[in-house]
């Protein structure tokens, strides 16, 4: 094993260890500090703010990364598929020491936190991102899908919102799911076509067929597992935000008439 690759590999385990600490002793000791709500929940509540926070963290941290290498990365932009992955890797690192620690929580916790959709997620992510790490092909595709985690922090918000008993009408949880619709379209929705249009561009190219077939395989796969679970999500996001705008239209118009009438 190279130099480099053993960087990454100490970077994963780093990162496990970190989010495993951020779990159990971070989160708890902020949590009681900032809001005295947490210290009402019931321990599996408990459970799920602890995870849903580390959740937070990984996001903002690995989200902004992703979004400078895509940005200023030309090597990665220039050549999609077998560009020097060196940035890539390491946030890609960071991500699956978080991937492999949120999934063990989650075995662990199945009864507060088990879900077979993370469950399957997190599975597809770590199958394409073992490509990126052994074989530094795709840099470009994987770190594409990690500006996926920008929307992650408003769905993490509109739970705590609703453990804390704020009314779905409420200001600031109408404002925070009008976000996260808007987030979650933005990042997972409305780039599947500039994600798509650029594997098509490489399809059949000789960068294309120097990847071995079960690593197109695992790109492919993983995309459209990836992309059917964003689809179902953002139908779910938008049912909701649907209902919660029209209930709080409602409750203005009961509000105004009730006014007039006095």
């Amino acid at each position: 094993m190279d130099l480099f690759s053993q960087l990454i590999l100490v970077i994963s385990v780093t990162s496990f260890l970190s989010f495993q600490w951020l779990f159990h002793r971070v989160s708890p000791w902020v949590s009681t500090r900032v809001s005295p709500g947490f210290l009402r929940l019931a321990d599996k509540q408990k459970v799920e703010w602890n995870s849903r926070t580390v959740s937070t963290l990984h996001a903002l941290v690995v989200g902004l990364f992703c979004l400078y290498i895509l940005l200023f990365d030309d090597a990665i932009n220039e050549d999609p598929v077998w560009g020097d992955p060196t940035l890539v890797k390491i946030n890609v690192g960071m991500t699956t020491g978080y991937l492999i620690s949120d999934l063990l929580l989650i075995f662990y916790y199945w009864k507060a936190i088990g879900d077979k959709f993370f469950v399957v997620h997190h599975l597809a992510a770590l199958y394409a991102y073992y490509y990126v790490l052994g074989h530094g092909m795709l840099p470009y595709f994987a770190n594409f899908r990690l500006l996926a985690e920008f929307s992650t922090p408003c769905v993490n918000q509109r739970w705590f919102f609703e453990v804390l008993g704020y009314s779905k009408s409420s200001r600031p949880n109408i404002a925070n799911g009008m976000a996260m619709a808007v987030v979650f379209f933005l990042v997972r929705i409305a780039v599947m076509p500039l994600y798509y249009s650029r594997m098509w561009s490489v399809y059949g190219t000789e960068a294309f067929y120097r990847v071995p077939p079960e690593g197109r395989a695992a790109w492919i796969i993983s995309s459209i597992c990836l992309d059917v679970m964003n689809v179902m999500w953002m139908h779910k996001i938008a049912r909701g935000c649907y209902k919660v705008m029209r209930s709080a239209r409602r409750h203005k118009v009961g509000t105004q008439e009730n006014g007039k009438a006095e």
